[in-house]
């Protein structure tokens, strides 16, 4: 047997696992093995097409790596115009639809019209033509009749079938939403802030822009995402009866439908839908702005038509807009606990989304750039994910002439240091350190909060106090109150004061992770403490530690190596670390945790995340004893997720997990898994 035998074999081997393996992962949510061992694969694979390449396909999975760069893009007319949709936005214009309907399908006005009703995404439509189960051409939808075809990049979505499984129609034209997940976004613009590159206004924009690259490379390394909604050139004239069963069998060969989707009955089954997936909004892990309804039987679709640019019986029923216009009043700058200076931009009170704003932040000086913002300025304000406010634009037109360009503080307005910057002048930090009242501040209300040495009735008014007073100057000092001098506060009588001197002394014996948390070291939050607690046992230990020793461990990275590694080298750090240890702050030492012994334990590989009130026991607890037994305990659902553990009154995160098809399960279910 040849070599180039050897190889075919061992190609068709690959690409049908790799296929598997991604339609798994990316369309089912339901991995079967690593990301290490997916990659080990793929590199398999580029190393054979590299050697033998005649056996590379436009179906092979390498193509999802990206081509070389394009000059420009070339144009594909659409077989079929993709049409855009008529927009409703009040529940009458829904009604009207529904008896517009059902005039022009001939229908009685007893007959209920069934409809499937799904999100409207708030992403880039494209049209992707299969022809003998092979992707063969994708394209944007242009002006409806031609748009620009984005076929290499297309086929860097994950989620995107490159091949289709024996029974397709030989010339299948799918028709979807591109997308970015939120998660995915925000990671998205951090690395983009942090590499000194522009960040995207919202998820939408960022998935056009991705998928509008020159360079497929490029659009590989972005979050891309897909749900197919509709076909459009479709050889089998037998495929379907209804758009319901049409989306079904679209699942069936691999395509990612919505999961939200509904058959519903009726004008005010569709109202209930658009009611209930506004409540949800806020929850999805991606940005929706209304509702689609569309009548379920073709027959009838047919019957209905078309006008110049849209279907007769398709309507998208909108959210309230999420965008308003405002005056800029001031713009200021605030300090963090870590010395980072926040610009905040003084709005005009505006309501959106559902909540009045009258404070944004601009993030950092080159944000201000990039908006070319001033005080004066009418601006337009959006909520992200109906969440975060931030100002996404500036009208030009309507700027003042007394409008100035602003200027970045060059001395901390809290202390008067300097003000240096990092990552090519991007961020900017109060070089004051511990001189600086709003670093004190900050550590302090941080170091006593809840989920850290969680001081009962020590809130910000009274850190505030105490350090006015100078009765507290770093979070040693804390140790060393007095009744007395807590009794002379104002708000305080003997009770109150003798509360929260005894809270003080009770949060004197703690965890280690929850000491490392509460120390504020820079990006080291609650997993990353509860990782290093773990890895190193002690703070000696830790203290110590390498830059790389650090980078060895999982989800460690180089920046928040080296902050912690500049932590433990600070003399002033090091100094409080010492008072704390000699005014009675302990915690009990544990065994330090080697990887290879982590991987021994009976829940090691599993990520787990509580939600819910748990009678037996706290979440802080049950966080503390899963762990043990090796799970890394979360706070958020992602399709990484294994288990849900749902208490009493579970709200959010167990909604997020049904969607998602995790696995779920209450306290009774913990309790054995314990055992």
């Amino acid at each position: 047997m040849s070599d180039l035998t050897k190889a075919t074999a061992r190609h068709a081997e690959l690409v049908r696992e790799i296929n598997h393996h991604s339609r798994l992962y990316y369309t089912q949510d339901a991995p079967q093995i690593s990301d290490h061992d997916y990659d080990a694969l793929m590199q398999e694979l580029l190393t054979l097409e590299a050697e033998f390449p005649e056996l590379l396909s436009p179906d092979s999975p390498s193509q999802r790596v990206g081509a070389e760069p394009l000059a420009e893009f070339s144009q594909i007319t659409h077989e079929l115009p993709m049409l855009s949709l008529s927009n409703g936005f009040e529940d009458s214009d829904i009604q009207e639809f529904d008896a517009r309907l059902h005039k022009e399908i001939g229908l009685s006005e007893n007959t209920v019209i069934e409809y499937v009703a799904e999100p409207k995404l708030d992403g880039l439509a494209v049209s992707i033509l299969y022809v003998d189960g092979v992707l063969t051409h994708a394209a944007t939808r242009g002006d409806g009749r031609v748009g620009e075809d984005i076929t290499q990049n297309v086929k860097t979505i994950r989620s995107v079938p490159l091949k289709l499984p024996e029974g397709a129609p030989a010339r299948l034209e799918v028709r979807g939403e591109v997308f970015m997940r939120l998660a995915g976004f925000d990671e998205l613009n951090q690395a983009q802030a942090e590499s000194g590159k522009k960040v995207f206004v919202n998820p939408r924009n960022a998935a056009a822009g991705s998928l509008r690259q020159l360079d497929s490379k490029i659009t590989a390394g972005r979050p891309l995402d897909i749900f197919i909604y509709s076909t459009g050139v479709n050889s089998d004239s037998a495929f379907a009866d209804t758009h319901s069963q049409t989306l079904e069998k679209l699942a069936a060969l691999g395509f990612p439908v919505c999961p939200l989707l509904q058959v519903v009955n009726g004008v005010e089954a569709c109202l209930q839908y658009y009611r209930d997936m506004g409540a949800k909004r806020a929850r999805l892990d991606y940005e929706i702005d209304g509702i689609v309804y569309k009548v379920n039987r073709l027959d009838w679709q047919r019957a209905a038509g078309f006008i110049a640019k849209a279907p007769r019986w398709a309507l998208a029923h909108k959210f309230p807009a999420q965008e308003k216009t405002t005056q800029v009043n001031d713009i200021d700058v605030q300090v963090g606990r870590t010395g980072a200076i926040t610009p905040v931009a003084r709005l005009e009170p505006v309501f959106v989304g559902g909540v009045t704003v009258s404070n944004v932040t601009l993030h950092n000086k080159a944000e201000i750039a990039r908006l070319d913002i001033r005080v004066g300025d009418t601006v337009i304000v959006r909520r992200a994910g109906d969440v975060i406010p931030q100002i996404v634009g500036v009208n030009l037109e309507a700027r003042p002439s007394s409008a100035t360009p602003y200027d970045f503080p060059t001395h901390c307005p809290v202390c008067g240091s300097d003000v240096v910057t990092e990552g090519d002048g991007i961020i900017a930090r109060c070089s004051g350190g511990l001189t600086c009242g709003a670093q004190v501040r900050q550590s302090i209300k941080h170091f006593v909060s809840r989920k850290a040495m969680d001081i009962d009735g020590m809130g910000d008014k009274i850190v505030d106090a105490l350090v006015e007073q100078g009765l507290v100057s770093t979070v040693a000092d804390l140790y060393v109150l007095t009744f007395e001098q807590v009794l002379a506060l104002e708000g305080f009588a003997e009770k109150s004061a003798q509360n929260l001197i005894a809270a003080i002394e009770k949060s004197k014996l703690t965890e280690f992770a929850r000491l490392l948390y509460a120390l504020g070291i820079p990006q080291v939050g609650e997993t990353t403490a509860d990782q290093l607690a773990a890895h190193f046992g002690a703070m000696d230990a830790l203290k110590s530690a390498t830059q790389d020793a650090l980078e060895a461990l999982p989800d460690i990275g180089p920046v928040v190596a080296k902050n912690i590694v500049d932590f433990f080298h600070d003399a002033s750090n090091l100094s409080v670390i010492a008072q704390l240890h000699d005014r009675g702050v302990t915690y009990e030492v544990v065994a330090a945790q080697k990887p290879e012994d982590v991987a021994q334990l009976p829940l090691a590989g599993e990520i787990i995340v509580l939600t819910g009130a748990l009678s037996g026991m706290g979440r802080t607890e049950a966080k503390k004893r899963l762990q043990a037994l090796g799970a890394k305990v979360t706070g958020s659902v992602s399709k990484n997720t294994t288990l849900v553990i749902a208490g009493a009154d579970a709200g959010s995160k167990a909604a997020k997990a049904a969607e998602l098809d995790v696995r779920i399960e209450d306290e009774d279910y913990l309790n054995q898994l314990l055992a």
